[in-house]
């Protein structure tokens, strides 16, 4: 059967930097001197002069999680995955089950005439079998690692399909990081937690296959 990635992907990861506002400090203008009348008195500094820190602003942290099982078995990309999976392996599994009637069936024969043959003729029935039965476990080997092989093609195409919506998702929405999610067991209160699953799946699919 068909496995979605159990991995970890975390889609992006962006730095919250809090932004310092600096007020300047303002500057007195001194009055100008008038002929024939008294120096003025130097001007008072405005009210607020002195530079201020002003607060922190700090982008707000948020982060979601993601449920990949879903993604994988619910996305038109995983469906499509999986039927082109399981399409490989029956057909594998066909040929399989043929050689192996096959081999059943001559080793039926064989049995039937050994007390017909001479112990040269079951010396080479025997050895003739045997190199079949050989060629039948290295067709079962190549079956299962180009099967292995597909499986994780398709998984990981998969894949980043999906982490190519979170990154998307995640940019367009201000994430601070996406996460999947049997990964989340604690967030402080202080963060915004939230479930993206439904987003992400919609993002993917628009990308995927049309039917």
């Amino acid at each position: 059967m068909f496995k979605p990635l159990g991995k970890i992907f975390v889609a992006f990861l962006l730095v919250a930097v809090p932004v310092l506002v600096g007020a300047e400090e303002a500057k007195t203008v001194p009055e100008k001197k008038v002929e024939s009348v008294q120096p003025t008195s130097p001007a008072l500094p405005a009210p607020g002069a002195k530079g201020a820190e002003s607060g922190k602003t700090e982008r707000t942290v948020k982060f979601g999680y993601a449920d990949m099982l879903k993604l994988g078995s619910e996305s038109v990309q995983g469906k499509a995955a999986k039927a082109r999976f399981e399409k490989k392996t029956d057909s594998y599994k066909a040929q399989i089950a043929a050689r192996q009637k096959k081999l059943e069936k001559e080793k039926e024969a064989i049995q039937a005439k050994l007390s017909t043959l001479t112990q040269e003729q079951r010396a080479a029935k025997a050895k003739g079998f045997e190199r079949k039965v050989d060629e039948y476990q290295k067709f079962v080997q190549k079956a299962e690692k180009e099967m292995q092989a597909f499986q994780e093609e398709i998984t990981r195409k998969l894949y980043n399909d999906i982490e190519q919506a979170a990154v998307a998702y995640g940019k367009a929405n201000g994430f601070t990081a996406i996460l999947v999610k049997k990964d989340v067991l604690y967030l402080g209160s202080g963060v915004d937690v939230q479930d993206v699953t439904e987003a992400i799946l919609k993002l993917v699919n628009e990308k995927g296959p049309k039917p």
